[in-house]
């Protein structure tokens, strides 16, 4: 097995890393900006960098880790790549939607969607590998 098999997930969670760094200065420079340093003071665009950083600490851990488990469990790279590539692109549209509205958009309602079926096809891939 080669090190790109091994690590197929690697990259996956390297960009991912990115994009919450990303997020978090996101958070910051709007609390420099507005000099709110707890909540969003009713700021909305404070508000808005806030959710997209929550949001993202709040599904993208599990999602990531289960399709390193499932590589881990010998899931076929392509799968893997695909998993991978699926939830970065379904992390990214909901980041974009949540930076540009709290309400319901489309790249945050297609990116919850797609986080959920990455973590369920994970999940079902893990049960099928292992049992």
């Amino acid at each position: 097995m080669s090190i790109a098999t091994s690590f197929a997930a690697a990259p996956y969670a390297a960009l991912l890393g990115l994009l919450a760094v990303a997020l978090t200065v996101r958070v910051i420079l709007g609390r420099v900006k507005t000099g709110i340093q707890t909540g969003d003071g009713g700021n909305a665009q404070l508000a808005q960098a806030i959710r997209a950083h929550a949001n993202f600490a709040e599904q993208t851990p599990l999602a990531l880790l289960l399709v390193v488990l499932a590589q881990t469990a010998g899931a076929p790279t392509g799968i893997v790549h695909a998993l991978g590539s699926v939830l970065l692109l379904a992390r990214l549209a909901s980041a974009w939607g949540l930076s540009h509205s709290l309400g319901p958009t489309m790249p945050r309602q297609a990116g919850a969607g797609a986080t959920a079926l990455v973590v369920a096809a994970a999940s079902l891939l893990i049960v099928y590998r292992l049992f």
